[in-house]
């Protein structure tokens, strides 16, 4: 554990989810090879659809509706939806097959080995401050079976823009009624977790799972508070 700045008292912790509480990559590799399956048998037409043209219709809808990019949920669903519309199916049938699909996307999506460590930390620290998530991602807390800890989530786009944009720091200060000097952010992106919780008020917690050096790291904006190697370290904050 290394201080990079004075702790004010922690009233409340705030947390990331993917890449922070478990490892997401492997996750998202299977998530994205099943739904692309599902996607190419969904219809004839579709069975040759490959990943780099879905992704180049991804690129298309962001130049062309750039807020898209605040709720990757949707992103998805309106991908996949064109990728149907361009291959000839009807916009009912589109919209029907998208959604097959992102019953998919979803399914596979939880599909999560969550450390034994998550949980106990976890539970140990909500035994004393209110925790929350905070995601740029579509996982759901309560299909990870981490519900339980958290007074509640917010997800980009249902409930403001994407991090570092302030605006689920400043509605989780707000719904925990707590000033935001007083709560901690726990986060492994330099930028959307800890400048992003900076630049609103708020501690910062940089967990460093990969080694990595703050001081060469490129996307080192802002320093954090504190910078943690294992999730387990937060209960000596309390």
């Amino acid at each position: 554990m290394k201080f990079y700045r004075s702790l004010r008292p922690i009233k409340a912790i705030t947390f990331d989810l993917d890449d922070t509480l478990y490892d997401n990559h492997p996750v998202i590799r299977r998530t994205t090879a099943e739904s692309h399956v599902a996607l190419q048998a969904y219809h004839p037409s579709l069975s040759t659809f490959s990943e780099t043209a879905y992704q180049a219709l991804r690129d298309e809808l962001l130049l062309l509706e750039p807020d898209i990019y605040h709720d990757v949920t949707e992103w998805r669903r309106r991908s996949v939806e064109l990728a149907m519309l361009n291959a000839g199916l009807t916009p009912a049938e589109a919209r029907a097959g998208a959604d097959k699909v992102m019953e998919v996307f979803a399914h596979w999506r939880s599909q999560v080995e969550m450390p034994e460590e998550t949980h106990l930390t976890l539970a140990a620290l909500a035994e004393r401050v209110p925790l929350v998530a905070i995601t740029n991602g579509n996982a759901d807390p309560q299909k990870l079976g981490l519900d339980g800890y958290f007074k509640f989530s917010l997800r980009a786009g249902p409930h403001g823009r994407a991090k570092p944009w302030q605006d689920m720091y400043h509605l989780a200060a707000q719904r925990l009624a707590i000033a935001p000097e007083n709560i901690l952010h726990v986060g492994d992106d330099l930028t959307t977790d800890v400048a992003g919780s900076l630049r609103c008020g708020m501690q910062a917690c940089w967990i460093n799972l990969r080694q990595g050096n703050l001081m060469r790291i490129k996307d080192a904006r802002l320093l954090p508070h504190v910078e943690i190697s294992q999730l387990a370290s937060l209960t000596s904050l309390l």
